[in-house]
């Protein structure tokens, strides 16, 4: 759109969206005018809300005097290449030939209004700002174009997002909603007001539970994922900065989907939109709180609105595009006609508009058109009081004004910095140092009408307060909500059994709810931290209650004691069947040969030691613990002792058989082989009476193997006992084995030396794989490591030394005689 004037003002608007034919960039000829599809009336009427402001200022005269505007006002096409172009045509003119007039006066243009994006206010901005022409977006919200260093000659009558963001954690403290998810566009727009947002929770120690960002395309794979985790979320407070352009795909999955019961947050560039408030998105978004821009009302603009007209100028040719979609028609062109045209009836220009209901004609809730008109008079102060200066008192070096004739860009921007007004609404506008203009929103809330529709209700009004802090004014009895309660979007509670898991770097409400650890429990929700169970207690399944521990010992009722039981019984049953065996034959010479006495001692010894397996079964109490280490130690020494007194035995015999030491029998005879098994039996009865008496075992509850559990053991008091009674009966079993190993050649046709080797061997390696297993097996599991021991190696003993014996009195008694043996001998001597 164009009007010619002694001065004009550029203007940047989104009316279409998507470009239909992109021009063919040939580099050959001039590129063509881009064409664009999807008309949108609202953003039409904000264009001719600039249109009007300019007609007012130019009727009024009080305000610039003598001076007409007019305006060159391009579509983006909501494309950053589209606004760029139309920035450059702005600001440098379209004139195809260039002579020495075209160098000198003002610029073509003496500010802009626009561009409505971030994105295109950002890019735009940075060249505008080198040569200080004056940008005042009535749109663009980003924090970051406050930045005065970047963007020196930019301005806009709408809040930065930085006061948006703050507005919305002031609402969301306000009911409580310290849990949120966050979705936003993937745009300057979008990115920084996440940042913000994310940034002012933080401090605030408020959470965002997920954070997603929309496609600039319609992605369904991508659209799908951010339903996902919404849906996923324990979130209900679902906060949204987008342009409802954007936003439109996600909103469609979510009628689709049925996804209901979430409280929408609308940031202010879809919270008045009318693409969702219709009855189709009632049951979804009725509810929806919206921080929207301040509404303000323009006296005259409707029936301006409805006077506009088309005509036959191209450079205005936007009217006409927009009387098309209006009504219908279409315009004749004189040139060739697609089917779809020729269906369509012919436009007249002279259709009634008052006729129509469409949001260009509805001017009942006037927000960034208000801010449009505040932009137009913001320039138009300016240059008025430029205008107003008085030669010898300007700003300006030499205290000089500016010249309207050659008007410098950066001089308009000085007064520009100082406008203060009020608008016929009664409105302040001026802007702060950052060329922002001072913060105020309205707080609405989407309610249903009566036709099924969504309404937008005021419910509250939010500005800066003193200090740049905020006063939020809420009237929560004109509230309506979508779900039961407004609690149930309350922050996430982390359940009975859990704990809440602070975020590295985040306040302590960021949280995850991590099960408690193991024999910790939390009674209470929202626990920050589990408490231990006592010492006796463990955690149950649910982590919400301490019970007692497990007690464990090697029982009667386990089956790994049955089965020590049943062997130790068995190997007890053994001893007393061999012992009946050979006290049924005691008068033969296989039984009678070295000393039967020591015999049956050795049977009795073995008879012990399969017997005190059984106290180091059941639940240990003070005298098992006392008896189970001795009665073991006591017995083994008296078996080992009879084994190496046979030996001794053994060698004297076949020794007395020389003639050199025919004596040898007479020093260890009956009494002497008596006598020694009583005193090496007695020193291991003293080292269990001192260990005993100075550091006796006791019954233990152990909760070191295993935590969940209580071992119940037999500490055994002293190590340097428990050592010494080992050691000992390891020393025996070595100069046994030893003596039996140098026997093990002696003639004799049962020597006896070869049967004890083999038993003292097998003892021996049982008794050294035993100390590391003993020492790496937990709880009872040492216990029964012990057991082994004792039973094997106490089998080894019964099996080696006397199932030879047995299977020569049971299967072959021919043998059992004493010329069999004598004659043997005889014949090897």
């Amino acid at each position: 759109m164009f009007q010619d004037g002694d001065l004009l003002i550029g203007g940047l608007f989104e009316v279409q969206r998507y470009l239909k034919v992109f021009p063919e960039l040939s580099f050959r000829t001039e590129p063509k005018l881009p064409q664009c599809e999807i008309f949108y009336m609202t953003s039409f009427q904000q264009a001719l809300t600039m249109v009007y402001a300019i007609s007012e200022i130019n009727n009024n005269p009080n305000l610039l005097p003598n001076i007409t505007l007019g305006y060159q006002i391009y579509d983006n096409c909501l494309r950053l290449g589209v606004a760029f172009r139309g920035a450059t045509a702005l600001i440098s003119g379209t004139e195809e030939t260039v002579s020495d007039l075209n160098c000198k006066g003002p610029p073509p243009v003496i500010g802009i209004i626009g561009d409505p994006g971030s994105t295109h206010s950002i890019a735009i901005s940075s060249v505008l700002g080198l040569f200080r022409l004056p940008m005042v977006s009535y749109y663009a919200t980003c924090s970051c174009l406050s930045d005065k260093k970047k963007y020196p000659s930019f301005f806009r009558t709408i809040p930065s997002d930085a006061f948006q963001v703050r507005t919305m954690v002031q609402i969301l403290r306000h009911f409580g909603w310290t849990w949120v998810g966050l979705v936003y566009s993937d745009n300057d727009y979008g990115i920084y007001a996440a940042q913000s947002f994310q940034q002012e929770m933080q401090l605030f120690g408020h959470c965002v539970a997920f954070s997603e960002i929309l496609p600039n395309e319609n992605n369904p794979r991508d659209i799908q994922h951010i339903m996902g985790v919404i849906q996923a979320s324990t979130a209900r407070v679902v906060v949204v900065f987008s342009a409802s352009s954007l936003l439109i795909p996600l909103m469609d999955k979510v009628v689709l989907q049925n996804m209901t019961g979430r409280q929408w947050i609308a940031s202010e560039a879809w919270a008045t939109s009318p693409v969702f408030r219709t009855p189709r998105f009632l049951s979804f978004l009725g509810g929806t709180l919206g921080i929207a821009i301040r509404r303000g009302e323009i006296e005259g603009l409707h029936d301006f609105l409805l006077h506009t007209r088309p005509n036959n100028d191209q450079r205005n040719n936007i009217v006409r595009i927009f009387w098309e979609k209006l009504f219908g028609c279409r315009f004749e062109t004189g040139g060739k006609e697609t089917e779809e045209e020729q269906v369509k009836k012919v436009c007249t220009g002279q259709e009634d508009l008052s006729s129509t209901n469409s949001p260009y004609t509805d001017v009942s809730g006037l927000r960034a058109s208000y801010n449009v008109y505040k932009a137009v008079y913001a320039l138009a102060h300016a240059l008025h009081n430029l205008m107003q200066c008085e030669e010898g008192r300007g700003p300006f070096s030499g205290k000089s004004c500016a010249n309207i004739i050659n008007l410098k860009p950066w001089q308009l921007v000085h007064y520009l910095q100082q406008v203060n007004f009020t608008t016929g609404f009664g409105d302040h506008v001026s802007f702060d140092k950052n060329g922002d203009a001072l913060a105020i929103y309205d707080v609405l809330n989407w309610q249903p009408s009566s036709d099924g529709s969504i309404k937008l209700h005021k419910v509250g009004v939010v500005n800066e307060g003193a200090a740049s802090g905020i006063m939020l004014m809420l009237d929560e009895d004109a509230f309506y909500w979508n779900f039961e309660t407004k609690k149930s979007v309350c922050s996430e509670s982390c359940p009975l059994g859990t704990r809440r898991a602070t975020k590295k770097g985040l306040p302590v409400c960021c949280f995850d709810c991590l099960p408690c650890g193991d024999g910790e429990i939390s009674n209470a929700t929202d626990a920050v931290e589990c408490m231990l169970c006592p010492d006796e207690f463990w955690s149950n399944p649910d982590k919400d209650q301490c019970v007692p521990k497990e007690v464990e010992f090697l029982s009667y009722e386990d089956p790994l004691g049955i089965s020590l039981t049943t062997a130790s019984l068995l190997g007890t049953c053994f001893c007393t069947l061999v012992i009946v065996i050979f006290a049924h034959h005691r008068n033969t010479p296989i039984v009678r040969a070295n000393n039967s006495e020591l015999s049956f001692l050795l049977l009795l010894s073995l008879k012990l030691c399969f017997l005190s397996v059984l106290l180091f079964i059941g639940q240990p109490q003070l005298w098992t613990c006392q008896l189970r280490h001795a009665v073991f130690g006591i017995s083994f020494v008296l078996c080992i002792s009879c084994i190496l007194v046979k030996t001794m035995v053994v060698i004297a015999v076949f020794k007395s058989s020389r003639p050199e030491s025919k004596g040898a029998m007479k020093w260890f005879g009956a009494a002497q082989q008596r006598c020694t098994v009583l005193v090496l039996t007695a020193l291991q009865v003293v080292i269990c009476a001192v260990w005993l008496s100075t550091a006796s075992p006791t019954p233990h509850k152990n909760n070191q193997y295993i935590r969940s559990k209580i071992v119940y053991e037999c500490a055994i008091g002293s190590v340097a006992g428990f050592s010494l009674l080992l050691g000992y009966i390891g020393l025996l079993a070595a100069v046994s084995f030893l003596l039996a190993f140098l026997a093990r050649n002696l003639p004799d046709n049962f020597n006896e030396a070869k049967f004890i080797t083999f038993s003292m061997l097998i003892f021996c390696a049982v008794w050294i794989a035993f100390v590391p297993a003993y020492v790496s097996s937990p709880g009872k599991y040492a216990v029964a490591v012990e057991i082994f021991a004792i039973l094997s190696s106490s089998f080894g003993l019964l099996v080696a030394i006397f199932a030879p014996k047995c299977y020569i009195i049971l299967l072959h008694p021919e043998r059992n005689t004493k010329k069999a043996i004598i004659g043997r001998e005889t014949q090897k001597i």
